[in-house]
């Protein structure tokens, strides 16, 4: 069975794969993400990932390499990560009481024998209205700089969402929904416990 390698830093893809029971490596690529606004949510993701995942795949061309992205958008404009936390502040100040998009894109690749498997996943996500006092409160219990519109769906993401329509892993960044069957396809399965 091929070795599984993570391309991404993200903590929580990690996490959802390890908790999923899977084996594997974290290579991050060290090259940053493009953000065009000319693009599709989709489209965006989906580049995104495949860069991520064509670029580690170079390094471990034996491995089933496995990388995502996930970015938000509010009545079809893209909304990345913030830039610090006056802007992060204003991101939860324009998603309050209001329904985006949540897409996560995923590529799966193994290079030696030339095998990929590209998906998405959108799901849609509604805030509570939110006054100065919650986001602030809010802004003090996470990191929203490494989030896409500057929040995490899980731990304390129940204090400003009101409602998951669709895949919550994919809001989290990793639809397990469709990876896990998608890994099976390349021989890459939960370790059993």
């Amino acid at each position: 069975m091929p070795s599984l390698v993570l391309a991404s830093s993200s903590p929580r893809r990690a996490a959802l794969l390890s908790d999923a029971g899977f084996e594997f490596e974290i290579v991050p690529p060290r090259l940053a993400e493009k953000f065009d606004v000319t693009v599709t949510l989709r489209e965006l993701t989906l580049w995104n990932a495949i860069r991520k995942g064509m670029f580690v795949a170079q390094t471990r061309p034996d491995a089933v390499v496995i990388a995502a992205d996930t970015l938000i958008a509010l009545e079809n404009e893209i909304i990345g990560k913030p830039a610090d936390l006056s802007d992060a502040a204003q991101m939860l100040r324009r998603l309050s009481g209001r329904t985006h998009e949540v897409c996560s894109a995923v590529l799966i690749y193994h290079q030696t024998s030339g095998r990929s498997a590209v998906f998405h996943d959108t799901s849609r996500v509604s805030f509570h209205r939110l006054n100065r006092a919650t986001i602030k409160n809010y802004l003090a219990k996470v990191d929203p700089l490494d989030k896409a519109g500057a929040y995490a769906a899980q731990g304390t993401g129940a204090e400003i969402i009101a409602k998951i329509e669709g895949s919550f892993t994919n809001v989290v960044g990793l639809p397990m929904e469709k990876t896990i069957p998608a890994l099976a396809k390349f021989g890459i399965r939960p370790k059993k416990s």
